[in-house]
């Protein structure tokens, strides 16, 4: 992917499959990401992935991950 240093994107559904890895490419391309999903934090005993783990997996390869809980994210936006 081409270095996308400066741009900034949005991705629902974040916490995992497609939408976890299309976060990872885009931040690991330099994009600061915006990442959406309804899991912000691991729950003990639930499905795995969390936002907080795809923005920890951006952010050790240097890209911005910035962590968006769909109602606080749409509440903002009004």
């Amino acid at each position: 992917m081409k270095d996308l240093t400066g741009c900034v994107c949005l991705v629902t559904g974040a916490t995992r499959g497609i939408g976890k890895g299309i976060a990872v490419s885009l931040g690991k391309s330099g994009a600061t990401v915006y990442l959406t999903g309804r899991t912000a934090v691991p729950l003990n005993g639930g499905v795995g992935g969390s936002l907080q783990e795809t923005s920890d997996i951006i952010n050790n390869f240097g890209g911005v991950g910035i962590i968006n809980s769909l109602p606080v994210f749409f509440s903002l936006h009004k």
